[in-house]
């Protein structure tokens, strides 16, 4: 089993070292954390949870096992077709999937080819 996590949220995070230690410990585990944000506010602290460019640490210096957060600003898609938004939430899930897979050492199911 896989999980996903899907936040809809139009405020900032106001507890940013415990969030950041929770998404380090969760990025063991089988899931994945996608954040659309509404509305205007800052989501400075949501672009820093999505590791896209560097490892997220935990306030203990702990690193992430690998990159499980997928932040999506709604305002950007307002005028876009609702494909292209689903686009862009589902855009890292395949990748999230077969890192967790890979990091336990777990090979696909079905391994004859098609």
């Amino acid at each position: 089993q896989y999980f996903i996590l899907l936040i809809i949220t139009d405020g900032v995070i106001s507890d940013m070292d415990e969030t950041r230690h929770a998404v380090v410990q969760a990025s063991k585990l089988p899931m994945s954390i996608i954040i659309v944000g509404v509305g205007n506010a800052d989501f400075a602290a949501m672009e820093f949870l999505d590791g896209d460019s560097r490892v997220l640490r935990s306030y203990t210096g702990e690193e992430a096992a690998r990159d499980i957060v997928q932040f999506v600003p709604f305002r950007d898609f307002r005028n876009a077709p609702k494909e292209t938004l689903a686009k862009a939430v589902l855009a890292e899930l395949p990748q999230q999937v077969v890192q967790y897979f890979k990091h336990q050492n777990l090979p696909p199911i079905n391994t004859e080819p098609a």
